[in-house]
């Protein structure tokens, strides 16, 4: 078999899996712990200091302020769900 015809095969049984409800179940079990782990750890590297000091307005400063927020909780969603997709399928071998 060609590459082609592999790579069709491979993503046809990728998508029908990815209609079971199952899935979907599996994904965010996966996926939302792995969010709010990634979330924490950023928060505690970028401005440990701050959250030790009960200063709440500095990390908002530091991470959320003049629209850092979308960067901040855009990629830690790609990860996430990339991360989620993956070890799902996976897993559902």
């Amino acid at each position: 078999m060609s590459f082609i015809d592999n790579f069709t095969a491979g993503a046809k049984i990728v998508f029908a899996r990815m209609q079971t409800k199952i899935f979907w179940i599996n994904f965010a079990k996966v996926a939302i712990p792995f969010f709010m782990i990634v979330t924490l750890i950023s928060l505690f590297l970028n401005s440990w200091r701050a959250i030790f000091a009960g200063d709440f307005t500095k990390v908002n400063e530091i991470n959320f302020a003049d629209e850092k927020w979308k960067n901040f909780w855009g990629l830690k969603t790609f990860i996430s769900v990339f991360y989620g997709l993956y070890v799902t399928h996976k897993k559902m071998n």
